[in-house]
């Protein structure tokens, strides 16, 4: 039997190009990396420059280390960001300096804020949103719930007030160190997103980080929103009260006033789920003289607020967004002021069933140059007539206003004289037939014309005769 009385000898390693490249050369070698050593010392562009390592144990000789850290920055910045996480995997100095390239993340564990690892491993951080991570909800498991605003994993259990319960939230004292701890370690900080923070966490934020520019407050309340007079930067702003089957929070007239005091230099504001009426926005149109982009979501106000939107005397652009009641009573038509600097009206899944409330809105939007309409319930050729106070409308955007028809667009376009731009999609009551020779003459000279009805309407129209569709009618047989 065959047998060994030594050990077994090892297997060489394949030679690379490397082996061939300095094999005899290392004194050569040796004296080239010793003068850009001391062009390194000489030259203050390559003073950072690490030096060349020659003894590897892999025999390899590591070329990026006669690169500095700010020059191997710059050209992993060059890179897409789909091969930031493999280069980080490379060597430790890598995982460094990509660690140094991210600036946006966003947090799902709150130990890793606290530990402190979030900011070692990314030190330029400028926008961080923190909402996920202060929710003690289950990691793994197969619920996940989606929202506009924000998304999350869930278990089976619902309490009355949504998904997210002063149980599943973290406690406000840790929060509030979180916020501390990012704060001092995050002084360029832009963007934070956070949920049921306080007004002592928002203070440390707004004390330590004075270029915080954009503010998102999830479950917020009205006293929380006292620390904003610290931002002196601030200038968007969103803020969401309540989200039906999530959480139910509340932002009255009172959060509006102290937020349109704390807020002069907004520019940008969401309003998600919140109450209030004419007092709260009257306060913000005449405290924040810089706002020109408003954005009213779900709305709970009471009834008159519309009133108040002529006090923002530099707003330009207006959403009203998922709103089942636009404004139930907004007052008598000849008391109602009008906003002067508007460009924009734009309404996307409201209900609009009340004629004196659309025909408010569009009083007060007379000087809009651009309108969109997006699966607004209930307009039909009535309320939309309204439109045609507003003259000096250029662009229009029709999509899913299902109860609207050619006879009751073509009303309005003909009073705008100025239109340039005009979409009109999946509009199903709008039939191709019933386009008049005026209207089509409208149509022609446009700049830009988009008319897309609803597909079902234009295969019923096209197979209309044939029998196909029909009970009883023609269909197919294999032969």
């Amino acid at each position: 039997m065959p047998y060994s009385t030594g050990s077994t000898p090892r297997r060489k390693r394949p030679l690379g190009w490397p082996d061939f490249w300095f094999k005899d050369k290392s004194k050569s070698l040796k004296h080239v990396v010793f003068k850009m050593q001391l062009d390194s010392l000489k030259s203050p562009r390559l003073r950072g420059a690490k030096t060349l390592a020659l003894d590897s144990p892999t025999g390899h000789v590591d070329l990026t280390s006669l690169l500095s850290d700010e020059l191997l920055l710059r050209i992993f910045s060059n890179l897409p960001q789909s091969q930031w996480n493999p280069n980080s995997l490379v060597c430790k100095r890598w995982f460094d300096v990509t660690g140094r390239l991210r600036s946006s993340i966003k947090v799902l564990d709150w130990n890793f804020l606290e530990s402190g690892r979030l900011l070692s491993r990314f030190p330029n951080l400028t926008d961080v949103d923190l909402v996920s991570s202060c929710l003690e909800v289950p990691k793994n498991s197969g619920i996940v719930l989606s929202h506009s605003f924000l998304s999350l994993h869930i278990d089976s259990d619902f309490s009355d007030g949504g998904f997210i319960s002063d149980e599943v939230l973290l406690p406000s004292e840790m929060i509030d160190e979180g916020l501390t701890i990012l704060a001092g370690g995050c002084p360029n900080l832009r963007r934070l997103a956070l949920i049921a923070a306080t007004e002592t966490g928002l203070s440390s934020v707004a004390a330590l980080c004075p270029t915080l520019q954009e503010l998102e407050l999830h479950r917020c309340t009205d006293f929380s929103l006292c620390a904003l007079a610290a931002c002196e930067n601030l200038q968007i702003l969103r803020v969401i009260g309540c989200i039906n089957g999530f959480y139910d929070s509340v932002v009255s007239d009172i959060g509006l006033t102290i937020l349109a005091h704390g807020g002069r230099r907004l520019v940008k504001l969401e309003l998600i789920g919140c109450e209030g009426s004419y007092a709260g926005i009257s306060a913000i149109g005449k405290c924040c003289p810089m706002l020109e982009e408003l954005t009213i979501c779900d709305h709970r106000m009471d009834a008159g607020w519309l009133a108040a939107l002529p006090f923002c005397g530099n707003l330009k652009t207006l959403r009203i967004q998922r709103c089942r009641n636009v404004d139930k009573d907004p007052g008598p038509l000849e008391h109602l002021g009008s906003c002067p600097t508007l460009e924009k009206l734009q309404l996307q899944m409201c209900h609009l069933r009340d004629k004196e409330t659309a025909h408010a809105l569009f009083l007060m939007c007379e000087a809009v140059r651009e309108i969109e309409l997006v699966d607004c319930w209930g307009l039909d050729n009535e309320m939309f007539s309204a439109a045609s106070l507003c003259r000096r409308v250029k662009s229009v955007s029709l999509e899913g206003c299902s109860l609207l028809t050619v006879e009751g667009l073509e009303s309005v376009v003909l009073s705008w004289k100025d239109l340039q731009r005009l979409r009109v999609v999946s509009c199903k009551s709008m039939k191709n037939t019933e386009v008049t020779p005026a209207l089509s003459s409208v149509f022609s000279v446009l700049k830009e014309f988009k008319w897309q009805l609803d597909s079902r309407a234009v295969l019923a129209a096209s197979l209309a005769g044939t029998g196909i569709g029909s009970k009883g009618g023609r269909f197919f047989k294999r032969a």
